[in-house]
C-alpha cells in the first residue's frame, strides 16, 4: 500500500466541476466600457480591453447609443476583434417604445442574454412585452441611495410584480451605498441575478463614495466570488472602475488580479 503524499487532499469529482465553474467564470469576466469613456473610438476600446487581457465588454452609450443608432457595424467590429459583447447599458426602458425596441434589437443581434436597465414601475408592462418578444432579459441596475432601487427591499418589491424575464444587475458598490450588504443581496436574488457589476467603494465621514480597486474597499470580494462559484452563476460579469479616467488600465489590472486571487481562494 502506497504511503499518502504529504499535503495531498482527498477530492471527488465535484472538485473538477468546481474548477471548471471557476475557469468559466473568469473567462466571462468583462469590463464596462464606461471605464474607457476617455477613449471614444471602437478600436481604442478594443485596444484597451485587450491591454487588460480580457475579451468581454459591456458596452455603454458613450461607445454606441443603441437607443438612437443602428450599431450593426459596431457589433461586426467587435466580433472581428474577438470581443464578446456581454451586455449593454445602463439604458432607460420606457416612454419611447421605438427607442426601447432599438435597444432590444441591438442586444438580440449582439447575442446578449440581458440588458442593464433603469426602469420605472410604470414601464414594466413594456419591458415585459419587449423581453418576451426579443428573447432578451432585463437586468435592473441598482444605483444607490438616490435611486428608486435603493437597496434589496426596493428591489424585492419591484421584482415581486414581475416575471422571470425581469431580474437584477447587482452593482455591488451602489448596493453598499444604499446601506445593504452586497454579498447578502447576491444570495437573496440568486435566482434573478442576471448581471453583476463588480465595483468597490470607500466612504468618507459624510458618506460620500469613492471608487477604489476591487477588494480594497468595503466589498467582501472573497465571499462574493465564493457565492458566485457556489451557485454556478451564469449571468454577465462586469468589472467597473470609474477612477483614473485618462489612464484606468493600471487600476483595472489590479482589479482583475484581485478577482483572480479571490477565485483561487474559492476552491
Amino acid at each position: 500500500m502506497a504511503a499518502p503524499v504529504v499535503g495531498a487532499t482527498v477530492c471527488d469529482e465535484g472538485c473538477d466541476d468546481q474548477e471548471q465553474i471557476m475557469t468559466d467564470l473568469f473567462g466571462r469576466l468583462g469590463i464596462q466600457s464606461w471605464c474607457f469613456r476617455h477613449f471614444k473610438s471602437t478600436q481604442q476600446v478594443i485596444d484597451k480591453l485587450k491591454e487588460c487581457g480580457l475579451s468581454h465588454l459591456e458596452i455603454c452609450g458613450v461607445h454606441g447609443d443603441a437607443a438612437k443608432n443602428d450599431l450593426s457595424d459596431t457589433i461586426r467590429q467587435y466580433r472581428q476583434a474577438g470581443v464578446t459583447l456581454s451586455s449593454c447599458g445602463v439604458y432607460g426602458i420606457g416612454k419611447d417604445e421605438a427607442a426601447s425596441r432599438r435597444i432590444f434589437e441591438f442586444a438580440r443581434q449582439a447575442g446578449m442574454g440581458a440588458i442593464s436597465a433603469s426602469l420605472q414601475i410604470e414601464w414594466l408592462p413594456l419591458a415585459e412585452k419587449l423581453a418576451a418578444e426579443y428573447g432578451v432579459r432585463v437586468a435592473l441596475h441598482n444605483h444607490g441611495r438616490h435611486d428608486e432601487l435603493v437597496n434589496s427591499h426596493f428591489v424585492s418589491r419591484f421584482l415581486s410584480g414581475a416575471s422571470a424575464n425581469i431580474g437584477l444587475c447587482l452593482d455591488t458598490a451602489w448596493m453598499m451605498d444604499g446601506g445593504d450588504d452586497a454579498v447578502q443581496a447576491a444570495k437573496t436574488f440568486a435566482d434573478r441575478l442576471y448581471g453583476v457589476h463588480l465595483k468597490d467603494f470607500i466612504f468618507d465621514r459624510a458618506g460620500k463614495p469613492y471608487d477604489v480597486v476591487l477588494g480594497d474597499g468595503n466589498l467582501d470580494l472573497e465571499a462574493l466570488v465564493k457565492h458566485l462559484v457556489a451557485i454556478d452563476y451564469q449571468g454577465y460579469l462586469t468589472l467597473e472602475y470609474e477612477g483614473d479616467v485618462e489612464n484606468p488600465i493600471p487600476a483595472i489590472k489590479q482589479c482583475i488580479a484581485k478577482f483572480r486571487r479571490a477565485l483561487d481562494k474559492a476552491m
